[in-house]
């Protein structure tokens, strides 16, 4: 499963939306689900963020489901989610397509 979602989130909730996706990522240092990468941003205005998922094992962490708990009351429109195909990934010294 690999997948991109986008939301803006309500100004004032964003940094408590921060806050939870770096419990996310502390829950996937002491977890480590095999296959899984995982990357979140937020963007220059502060208020949108973007999630790549690419692997299973993510809904199983306690603080995912923390993180999803709320989100509809930390958002200020819906979200997207977009099935994708990874096509190569690069980190540091290593390179990897797919296809």
């Amino acid at each position: 499963m690999s997948a991109v979602i986008r939301y803006r989130t309500k100004p004032e909730s964003a940094d408590e939306n921060q806050r939870l996706i770096e419990n996310v990522f502390a829950d996937l240092a002491t977890e480590t689900p095999a296959g899984l990468r995982y990357s979140s941003f937020r963007l220059a205005d502060g208020v949108t963020f973007v999630h790549v998922v690419d692997g299973e094992g993510l809904p199983k962490l306690a603080a995912f489901q923390e993180f999803r708990r709320e989100l509809g009351t930390r958002l200020a429109d819906g979200l997207t989610r977009e099935e994708a195909t990874l096509i190569g990934s690069y980190a540091g010294t290593t390179v990897t397509t797919h296809g």
